[in-house]
């Protein structure tokens, strides 16, 4: 039966008039209301473990705006600490993790198989969409790449160049690739839950790709996106899968073939003229306005607007930002960028 809701379109490469649209963060702390429910939770990860919590701020963006998706809330670290690494957060500084970097810690973490008792709330969620949604929303659920993900378990926290696990990949390569393969796994497993549990589309968020070069991005960034694809279209092959190497570069050329992507979603450090030519050619996009016109609006934010949805239009498209909405950014702009999308 051919798809009805407009993403479920792009993803299945149908071109059309108007691209759908949502953004990346979209349920956040630029919404006055998701700050009001922050507070209500107590703490971020009481929010994500919190299903009735976690149902209503996915809900929000989508009463207010009618974004054509919404993408569970939760956080790519929720997977490592289901293995059994220490999560916390720092206020204003960020996530916190125990560490791997010697094999005893590896041997400390659970398998793959055993996430489930943990990410048990996070499942909740999904279902609650799954059955208070708009009849045309799409419902994506997500998670880290196992490359992003192993940058936070190596080094404790985000760095600026990911060193510690470019460290640890040289230093002891099979640690390194215990760690990815675990963390692989667990991703298939977490993913298959969401995918059982109602998301229509799920999404592989490999937000620090491009630290990854040469052959490294494709032993890395390719290869295990490639096996979690593989894995999850042999159990659920009508179910579309976004891929997100961001600031892959050249490396978003072929990513689609290479990975068995339904759609390869793209940073604003690439032109979307040249994902057009480059990319666009393989296979439905998602992206790339910069998410700072979210913050600045004004004409900038409308013509750069049109000029992704003219850059794109010929091909199949979901628009979408090149990266996260920041908790700067005005709700009156998100606003703008809806109307420009969709009278473009």
């Amino acid at each position: 039966m051919a798809p009805t809701k407009t993403i479920l379109k792009a993803l299945a490469g149908e071109v059309q008039d108007t691209p759908p649209i949502w953004m990346m963060r979209q349920a956040g702390r630029y919404l006055p209301e998701y700050r009001a429910t922050r507070a209500e939770a107590g703490d971020f990860l009481s929010l994500c473990y919190n299903s009735d919590l976690a149902t209503e701020v996915t809900l929000q963006p989508i009463r207010r705006y009618g974004f054509d998706a919404a993408i569970l809330f939760a956080d790519i670290l929720l997977v490592p600490q289901a293995l059994g690494a220490d999560l916390w957060f720092v206020t204003g500084e960020g996530p916190r993790l125990s560490t791997i970097t010697q094999q005893s810690e590896f041997d400390a973490l659970k398998g793959a198989d055993d996430l489930h008792d943990t990410l048990a709330p996070v499942y909740q969620t999904v279902r609650n969409l799954a059955s208070s949604l708009p009849s045309e929303t799409t419902l994506i659920g997500f998670a880290g790449a196992p490359w992003t993900v192993a940058t936070y378990m190596i080094a404790g926290r985000g760095t600026p160049d990911q060193g510690p696990a470019h460290a640890l990949k040289e230093e002891n390569r099979p640690l390194f690739e215990a760690v990815m393969n675990r963390l692989t796994d667990a991703t298939i497993v977490y993913l298959s839950a969401q995918i059982e549990s109602g998301a229509e589309v799920v999404k592989i968020f490999d937000s620090w790709a491009g630290s990854l070069k040469g052959q490294d991005f494709e032993d890395f960034a390719v290869a295990p996106t490639k096996r979690i694809i593989e894995s999850l279209k042999v159990k659920y092959p009508n179910t579309p899968i976004i891929a997100f190497p961001r600031e892959g570069g050249d490396g978003y050329i072929g990513f689609h073939e290479k990975t068995g992507a339904d759609c390869v979603a793209i940073d604003n450090s690439v032109s979307p003229e040249w994902a057009a030519e480059h990319v666009q050619v393989s296979g439905c996009v998602q992206g790339n306005l910069a998410s700072s016109h979210m913050v600045t609006g004004g004409e900038d934010l409308v013509r750069e607007t049109k000029a992704v949805v003219e850059a794109f239009r010929k091909g199949p498209h979901i628009f979408n930002l090149g990266h996260g909405i920041t908790p700067d950014a005005d709700p009156a702009n998100v606003q703008l960028m809806i109307d420009t999308v969709r009278e473009a």
